[in-house]
């Protein structure tokens, strides 16, 4: 475990140690996507890890899926995100904010313009979606045009300048979990015929051409990009293909120099195996469910620079001290996950306040 607690540069980034907030959607944003005061509490208790990647933020107002979820995209929630990176960086911490573009994980009655939500196809996902008068269907998604994808792509690019102009050290892409980019690579979800449909290296277009652009807007050294391969949830089924697909894609997005990868890690051993041999910049590891006896290992066998946690961190926001005291941790609170108040948000008890270890 000791890898973990040395520094490592990530992009412009020296980070004290090699720990990693996950983004975890915490749906507490104002209805119009600019993150509170709460949000600014929240992120500081959390700096003693290397970086925080924040919660999956929309590019634009047709990437919002869930109800309160931040944007990053209006003047208004660049000067909420300021508050918050100015907090993280006056405890000494790092953060990237991660550009979420729900795509067909959408419901007209979550985002303030109530339009159909999008998607490279017009296929639901057959699942259902919280609102504010509860569960109801997710509906059929409009399918993008050949142009609204590339003015999708200048979306992603527009959000990451006005992430950097919030004061965030860099940005880091979804590309994993059911989203809109996840929704590219998926047979299940892309039926397209244009140049962004079809064979893998049409599949994989769209976030090379996200990745490639904000790179461009603002240094590839502060771009980063997160996958999933081998997600199944929400409709998703990536084909035989699947495999191959991440490969190129990641030898591709290799060419870029980016910040980081982030793995959220399904199984499959030798694609992983293969990833980490195609990817010469920074590899952070999440693997869902990881025991605690486990912390440390991917880093200590040389599998990952870094390694990513979620709920545990944000159950104790000195999850770096109860690691180097070998403290008990706090347990999650599921039914604070998304919405609400400080309970279950900015209350979790730190180590100095939880009693003898």
């Amino acid at each position: 475990m000791n890898s973990l607690f040395t520094p490592v540069r990530v992009g412009r980034s020296l980070l004290p140690n090699r720990l990693v907030m996950a983004p975890m959607t915490r749906s507490r944003a104002a209805f119009d996507g600019t993150p509170g005061e709460l949000a600014t509490e929240y992120y500081a208790q959390r700096a003693g890890v290397g970086l925080i990647v924040t919660e999956g933020t929309q590019p634009s107002e047709d990437g919002q899926g869930y109800l309160t979820t931040p944007g990053i995209h209006s003047d208004a929630h660049v000067a909420g995100w300021r508050k918050i990176a100015s907090a993280v960086h006056d405890k000494g911490g790092h953060i990237f904010i991660q550009l979420m573009h729900a795509g067909r994980m959408s419901h007209p009655d979550n985002t303030p313009h109530h339009r159909q939500g999008v998607a490279p196809s017009a296929i639901a996902p057959g699942s259902g979606m919280f609102t504010a008068t509860g569960m109801q269907d997710i509906p059929v998604p409009r399918a993008l045009t050949t142009e609204e994808v590339r003015q999708t792509v200048a979306d992603f690019r527009h959000a990451a300048r006005r992430a950097i102009e919030a004061g965030a050290d860099g940005v880091e892409i979804h590309g994993a979990n059911a989203y809109l980019v996840h929704q590219f690579f998926a047979p299940s979800a892309n039926a397209r015929t244009d140049e962004y449909g079809g064979g893998i290296e049409n599949r994989a277009r769209f976030a090379i051409e996200v990745a490639a652009a904000i790179a461009e807007e603002i240094g590839a050294d502060r771009t980063a990009i997160r996958l999933s391969p081998g997600t199944t949830m929400w409709g998703i089924d990536e084909g035989a293909e699947g495999p191959d697909l991440y490969r190129y894609l990641v030898a591709e997005l290799d060419k870029l120099g980016l910040a980081y990868l982030h793995v959220m890690h399904q199984g499959d051993e030798p694609l992983l195996a293969d990833i980490r041999k195609l990817w010469k910049q920074p590899l952070i590891l999440n693997r869902p469910g990881r025991p605690r006896d486990q912390i440390g290992a991917d880093t200590a066998s040389g599998l990952a620079d870094l390694e990513s946690y979620g709920q545990m961190i944000l159950a104790n926001p000195d999850f770096v001290a109860r690691l180097k005291a070998d403290a008990p941790m706090n347990d999650a609170d599921r039914n604070t996950f998304f919405g609400g108040s400080a309970q279950g948000y900015t209350d979790y008890a730190a180590l100095s306040a939880a009693g003898p270890a």
